[in-house]
């Protein structure tokens, strides 16, 4: 039976079907589901559609979820080469991928349709950067060619977005405890990863293996714009001072 468009679509955007343009798979990255619309064409390789069975015969066709690759405590980075799992590069990838995954818990709570996108294209553009993170300086220029490094153009937008919330309500002058709201609560939760992974990029930067310092601006940017966003999220609700 010829497999539904729906099916394929899933089937592809699986990480372990996709590899990139010299041939390496893309596989026990921290960071797995990344937003196509910032690579340039992948090669998909779509394996035949089985029943689901226990036979030997389905597993020449299926790739499994864990590939024992990382068992040793070492993991890929995106263009080749091997790092601990512990390494700065991983660390501050990892961390950018628990935020993305934090705002993800943000958008499912909150009802506000612009907090909602705005946390979604905030995601999106965390995916640039983690698999900028996630690459060897030394395959920074392959890099270059799928996907979209982080601009000053992406930073003074974050700016613009801070601006445009704070022209609607008064932002606290107190220092607040979060909480206010469960969509709230998730944000400021996101801006905590987000600072985390800010100090994981400096001491990328203070070894000199951060090939774009416009990721410590960028961090710091949208750690400012989360605070902002959060208060905007409770602007109709009062607040609760910490001291």
């Amino acid at each position: 039976m010829k497999p539904s468009l729906a099916n394929l679509a899933r089937i592809a955007a699986h990480r372990l079907l996709c590899y990139n343009l010299d041939g390496r798979w893309l596989t026990d990255l921290g960071f797995v589901t990344l937003d196509f619309r910032f690579l340039h064409p992948l090669k998909i390789v779509i394996p035949k559609v089985l029943p689901v069975s226990s036979s030997s015969t389905s597993d020449e066709f299926r790739k499994k979820v864990y590939t024992k690759f990382g068992d040793a405590g070492e993991t890929s980075l995106l263009y080749g080469g091997r790092v601990s799992k512990n390494g700065l590069n991983t660390e501050a990838y990892g961390i950018t991928d628990e935020a993305v995954s934090v705002m993800g818990l943000a958008r499912a709570m909150t009802r506000n349709p612009r907090v909602n996108d705005l946390l979604r294209d905030l995601q999106r553009e965390l995916f640039t950067i983690a698999a900028e993170l996630a690459t060897d300086p030394n395959k920074y220029e392959l890099f270059q060619q799928h996907f979209k490094p982080v601009t000053e153009e992406m930073v003074k937008s974050l700016e613009t977005a801070i601006d445009s919330l704070e022209e609607e309500f008064e932002m606290p002058k107190v220092f607040i405890l979060p909480g206010g709201s469960q969509a709230s609560a998730a944000i400021d939760l996101a801006r905590c990863v987000i600072r985390t992974a800010e100090r994981r990029v400096v001491a990328m930067a203070e070894s000199d293996i951060l090939t774009n310092g416009l990721i410590m601006s960028y961090l710091n940017r949208l750690g400012d714009l989360l605070f902002v966003l959060a208060r905007y999220e409770d602007r109709d609700i009062p607040i609760e001072r910490a001291t």
